[in-house]
């Protein structure tokens, strides 16, 4: 087999021990918390290099790939099952509300390429979002402050502010009013 066509990490040594050593402290000490240690699982996330807000609550039953790259503000959720896949940078807001079995997912790749290269775009949630039960944010998307994204909705396109969408792709229903 020729060396072009053998697949090569897009991990560096040091990515692939710490995300190793994640998945083990994340299927133990994280997915066995108590209930209510919302404290002790922002630590452990804070631990491997997230940034997440003391006030934030934080499911037992979620789901993170690369911490590090994760980065929530105050009074924030991530609901249960929730899926959030930090290749690249994932920065969600203040008054974030992140329903059950929603995916976020800053990961893709270049398929334009014979390799297809691994990806790592970012996702911006701004302030006062609700991402609704098992909707879909795709890389590269920022959902600007305010928007409402409904149950299943999948965007892969920027959402405005204080606007509320739903389906697949995602579409405007309606403008939100603004909250005080």
């Amino acid at each position: 087999m020729e060396s072009e066509d053998r697949h090569l990490s897009p991990y560096t040594l040091q990515e692939k021990i710490w995300r190793l050593l994640w998945k083990i402290v994340q299927s133990t000490f994280f997915r066995f918390s108590f209930h209510t240690w919302n404290g002790w699982r922002i630590f452990l996330l804070n631990s491997y290099g997230a940034k997440i807000d003391p006030s934030c609550m934080i499911r037992r039953s979620i789901k993170v790939e690369c911490p590090w790259n994760l980065t929530m503000g105050k009074n924030s959720c991530l609901g249960d099952g929730a899926i959030v896949y930090c290749l690249g940078k994932v920065e969600i807001g203040e008054r974030v509300s992140i329903s059950q079995y929603v995916h976020i997912c800053a990961g893709s790749h270049d398929f334009n390429k014979k390799d297809m290269p691994l990806l790592r775009p970012p996702i911006t949630i701004e302030d006062d979002v609700w991402l609704a039960a098992d909707s879909f944010v795709g890389p590269n998307v920022i959902v600007h402050e305010g928007a409402l994204l409904g149950a299943r909705g999948v965007a892969m396109k920027n959402l405005d502010p204080w606007t509320i969408y739903s389906g697949n792709p995602a579409v405007i229903i309606r403008t939100r009013n603004k909250v005080q």
